[in-house]
């Protein structure tokens, strides 16, 4: 058998000591399709201080657009945990989508300009310690007042 390289946009490398699995291709056809190629790249994913809200008095925008951008974002978590809370936050705007959720996903895809080769790294010969994370903000949504958790 040959070595697994490329799996549904996932690409593989088997090296001796691990697996590193990545959507770098993946990503830049996505910037590609959204003409995001020529902007600058950003450190964070999302400005912590911006909340998303309805936002009834701003303008709509193309929810096709937008929709196109959330789904191919939510493909992409399955190698960047490090997107999934703004993505899944985003994603829930896309039945009355305003101007401030869209800037929000263009923030996502300017942080994916500058880290396209992250990906997930599994060790081959380490011990195996599970680590879990828990994040919990009760009451925390704005427009309906409903806890948020996450977990990593």
């Amino acid at each position: 058998m040959v070595e697994l390289n490329l799996f549904l946009d996932l690409q593989v490398r088997q090296l001796e000591y691990g697996i590193f699995i990545n959507q770098a291709k993946y990503t830049r056809e996505l910037l590609k399709k959204f003409g995001m190629e020529s902007f600058s790249a950003s450190t964070t994913p999302m400005n912590y201080s911006r909340k998303l809200d309805k936002d009834e008095d701003v303008q709509s925008v193309d929810i096709t657009t937008y929709r196109g951008i959330i789904d191919f974002l939510l493909y992409l978590t399955t190698s960047r945990p490090d997107i999934m809370f703004i993505v899944s936050v985003c994603g829930r705007f896309q039945a009355n989508t305003k101007q401030t959720h869209y800037v929000c996903a263009k923030c996502i895809l300017k942080y994916l300009k500058g880290t396209q080769n992250v990906g997930l790294w599994f060790p081959k010969d380490s011990s195996f310690n599970l680590i879990s994370y828990s994040d919990e903000d009760y009451a925390g949504c704005r427009i309906n007042r409903k806890s948020t958790s996450g977990t990593c």
